[in-house]
């Protein structure tokens, strides 16, 4: 542990999900370990930032706000709780306001912040998706933030062509946790024996599985009208787990449902392939060498919406990391049964398609390696370069 170096440092950081707060309890501690007594820190968290010292404004979980109309109807409650972060950082005068993740709240605080007291460095942890829609974002963040932290390697690229801040590639958290993806050879010998497990991933939030439960059920329900046998096995987080058994109870198939991280990592170990929602969990999933078939069925708003702004070839994660479209992809109409299953059968045998998704997926470790140091190392040597360049305040 650092002893500090005698100039006490504050950094304000803000973080509104728990992924968010995952990553900024790491870099709280980086930091710590290189400021020791002298390193302050004061913002908004959850659970894992304040269990490194971090006492939150206000709980996250008031800003755990999904789709449209939700937003909607919370709006006053978001514009008030925007005021109270940025009258938070004005009021601390910290030496560096690191936001994480959470765009729709975060960046209109760190606007607010520049535009008060342009004193105040900031850095943003997580880029918006501006290489996927809103390309006109990067360069508008030019203007109130000093420095990207990315998490996927092709980000700084992105930003550079955009106009956008300075970006450098920090590398996902994920590639942290390798040895909880990859399996021992007991699991190696389960991904081929028969029945295959087959991993069902219908999202995370419960709009996503009220979507797209239905038909993950009729897929099984074709698979066993075919012939198919599998070990269906569903992940979900503990607070969803009854309205998942709920929505499973009825399918001529009924998974085994568990909970928890490590639950979900021992399913991807032992997995022969995946049926997910797309999202981060599609690049867990290549990580860990399971070939999937995806999935995305949104309101009929957000798909009007997607299909006018969105400007990359694939939705799928994956897909965008590796540069090469090897996931199969389904969305809105296209989720049906008839189209996931004759996929699905592909990558549970022996084929051309499973080998191709294995050997796309085998070339992730070269593309997203950080030399062998951790996303919250190269992170807070960002943040203390950042630092370093500090105006003093007027």
């Amino acid at each position: 542990m650092a002893q500090g170096t005698g100039t006490p440092r504050k950094f304000f950081l803000i973080a509104t999900e728990s992924s968010g707060d995952h990553l900024g309890a790491a870099l709280m501690a980086e930091l710590r370990q290189r400021f020791g007594a002298d390193a302050q820190f004061v913002g908004i968290g959850g659970r894992e930032m304040e269990g490194e010292g971090l006492a939150t404004l206000f709980p996250i979980g008031d800003l755990a706000i999904v789709g449209l109309s939700a937003v909607a109807r919370q709006l006053p409650m978001l514009l008030r709780r925007i005021r109270e972060a940025t009258a938070a950082v004005l009021q601390a005068r910290p030496d560096i306001l690191v936001i994480i993740d959470s765009p729709d709240f975060t960046h209109r605080v760190a606007k607010r912040v520049r535009k008060a007291d342009p004193s105040i460095p900031i850095v943003d942890y997580v880029s918006p998706s501006v290489w996927a829609w809103r390309p006109g974002r990067a360069k508008a963040m030019a203007r109130y933030v000093d420095h990207v932290l990315a998490l996927l390697p092709f980000e700084p690229e992105e930003h550079r062509k955009l106009g956008g801040p300075a970006c450098t590639y920090v590398g996902h958290p994920l590639i942290e946790r390798l040895a909880t993806l990859r399996p021992d050879v007991q699991e190696t010998e389960r991904r081929q024996s028969p029945p295959p497990v087959l991993v069902l991933l219908p999202g995370s939030r419960r709009g996503e599985i009220r979507n797209h439960m239905a038909v993950f059920g009729e897929t099984l329900a074709a698979l066993k009208e075919q012939g198919v046998v599998v070990d269906a096995v569903l992940p979900t987080l503990p607070h969803l787990a009854d309205m998942v058994r709920e929505a499973a109870a009825q399918w001529p198939v009924v998974p085994r449902i568990v909970t928890g991280e490590a639950e979900k990592r021992a399913a991807f170990r032992s997995a022969r392939a995946a049926l997910a929602k797309s999202g981060t969990v599609t690049l867990e999933l290549a990580l860990a060498g399971v070939p999937m078939v995806t999935l995305y069925r949104g309101t009929a708003i957000e798909a009007w919406v997607a299909r006018r702004v969105v400007r990359v070839p694939s939705i799928i994660l994956a897909n965008l990391v590796i540069g090469e479209n090897v996931v199969p992809e389904f969305h809105q109409e296209e989720c049906t049964a008839a189209n996931l299953v004759p996929v699905l059968r592909d990558i549970l045998g022996d084929t051309a398609a499973r080998k191709r998704q294995l050997e796309a997926f085998a070339k992730l470790d070269k593309i997203m390696d950080t030399g062998a140091r951790s996303p919250s190392e190269i992170a807070a040597d960002v943040v203390i370069d950042v630092l370093g360049k500090r105006k003093p305040h007027r």
